[in-house]
């Protein structure tokens, strides 16, 4: 129902939204199951809080959700974890009906709120790593997590019910039926995974420095600000840990690009060594590709290969797009190959192994070819691929 609300722990509720019909998240990312925007309701018996809003245009939709378990004139503390408009878009309508609520947030946060919303200093309650506010027998307390993943956010720990309320960490972009992890089966890690190397995977670093503060408390549920609550937190917990530092597969991702399919036989070629030699290989071709999933693929992956024809003296626009989509994500990659084709004159293949090696990733091999690969290129590239893939075993 559009309307629901439904209780995460006793007396804690859900007055979020689930967005069905979103399809695109920052102009980039695509939702083929929608989001939802997480909210939670947390009356106590002197003050009563509201953790995180939603995305502008459904004011009126959690407004009436919170109605049904109180006067949103009542709410004493508005608390933003994270600036980003999908979670804090309804602060100024909040603030305007809760005329007395206090919007709790860290300084850096201030600093957004203020360019974003509006909101005067004196509305503001601006807190650190170990505050708390007392509900009245439910305690909040605050742990400070900048670039998860901007530099203002915080996680809310509600200490009573052992819930973490992470904000974006530990999201999903799921708009299905269901409201807890134990409802769904591996679909559910599909999507977090797939959120993890949108979201999560440029900031490693204090990916890991998150895990280690909350492996101090105890935690019951983990609710994030979007996807399914989690009643069972070492589900993601474990996964995000095995994301950011576990072992990498054997495996190649391989994206293209293929104006008149010279290149996507470089790419056959390719993938018939790779394969030969043991290694998965995983194919995605940029006209076509959903950058979520390829982005989910990148998280474990030894290694990239990417075919790129030259297109007006430099690399395909898809390419090149491409490449610099993996820059800004940083996965965790080893090595990279680069291999083309090109017409009165190349370029392409040499740009993009600039701009990897600018990067950091170590690309062993490339190769370009004239217009379309004789017999000789196509068994070249069979060779790239298994050296490729011996490099990756080896790894």
């Amino acid at each position: 129902m559009f309307g629901e609300i439904f209780e995460i722990a006793p007396q804690t509720y859900w007055v979020g939204i689930k967005d069905w019909n979103r399809r695109v998240f920052d102009s980039l990312i695509p939702l083929p199951n929608g989001t939802t925007y997480n909210a939670y309701l947390i009356p106590g018996k002197d003050k009563n809080a509201l953790v995180d809003t939603v995305n502008p245009g459904f004011e009126s939709d959690l407004l009436g959700k919170i109605s049904r378990v109180l006067d949103p004139s009542k709410i004493d503390y508005l608390i933003m974890n994270h600036a980003e408009p999908d979670h804090a878009g309804a602060i100024p309508t909040v603030l305007q009906i809760a005329r007395d609520a206090k919007l709790v947030l860290t300084a850096k946060g201030a600093e957004m709120a203020k360019r974003l919303y509006r909101v005067s200093d004196e509305r503001m309650l601006i807190v650190k790593e170990g505050d708390f506010l007392d509900l009245g027998g439910r305690t909040l307390r605050f742990i400070e997590a900048p670039f998860l993943h901007w530099p203002e956010t915080m996680f809310t720990y509600f200490e009573e019910e052992k819930v973490l309320f992470p904000c974006d960490f530990f999201g999903a972009h799921y708009a299905g039926p269901e409201n807890f992890d134990d409802e769904m089966g591996e679909l559910l890690i599909h999507e977090a995974k797939r959120y993890y190397a949108e979201i999560m995977m440029p900031f490693k670093p204090p990916v890991s420095r998150a895990l280690e503060k909350i492996s101090k408390i105890e935690i019951e549920i983990i609710a994030p600000s979007h996807g399914p609550i989690y009643r069972n937190p070492k589900r993601i917990v474990d996964a995000y840990a095995h994301w950011v530092g576990g072992p990498l597969e054997n495996k190649v991702v391989v994206i293209y690009a293929s104006m008149w399919k010279n290149t996507e036989k470089m790419v056959k070629a390719l993938m018939t060594g790779v394969a030969a030699k043991g290694v998965k290989a995983v194919l995605f071709d940029l006209a076509v590709a959903d950058v979520g999933n390829l982005a989910r693929e990148l998280v474990d992956a030894k290694a990239v290969a990417i075919g790129v024809p030259t297109f007006v003296g430099g690399p395909h626009p898809f390419a090149l797009y491409a490449t610099a989509l993996i820059k800004a994500l940083r996965p965790r990659l080893k090595v990279a190959v680069v291999f083309g084709t090109y017409g009165w004159g190349g370029g392409g293949v040499r740009q993009i192994k600039e701009m990897l090696e600018a990067s950091k990733f170590e690309v062993i091999s490339t190769h370009e070819a004239m217009l379309s690969p004789f017999s000789e290129d196509i068994e070249k590239m069979k060779k790239m691929g298994e050296e490729l893939a011996e490099k990756v075993k080896s790894l």
